[in-house]
């Protein structure tokens, strides 16, 4: 057998073999109870920089200021 052969067949099998172990140790350690506060500030991301908590009604209170936001290519946000 020769050289190429030999690694060839290594790398089918055990290689792949190590590859699938690794991921399944990280995809588990993802998910135990010690990451559950890691998970969560994942997962608050978006929500982060989020400080208007009132709904949308599409009136605006007397005498609040709107401040005015556009989109990427300029246009007013309404």
């Amino acid at each position: 057998m020769d050289t190429y052969s030999l690694l060839r067949e290594i790398a089918d099998s055990w290689v792949l073999l190590a590859m699938f172990l690794f991921f399944l140790a990280i995809a588990i350690w993802a998910y135990l109870p010690s990451q559950a506060r890691y998970r969560e500030d994942a997962r608050q991301i978006p929500f982060r920089n989020d400080t208007d908590t009132r709904p949308r009604t599409g009136t605006q209170e007397q005498g609040a200021s709107q401040k005015e936001t556009r989109d990427l290519e300029g246009h007013p946000n309404v």
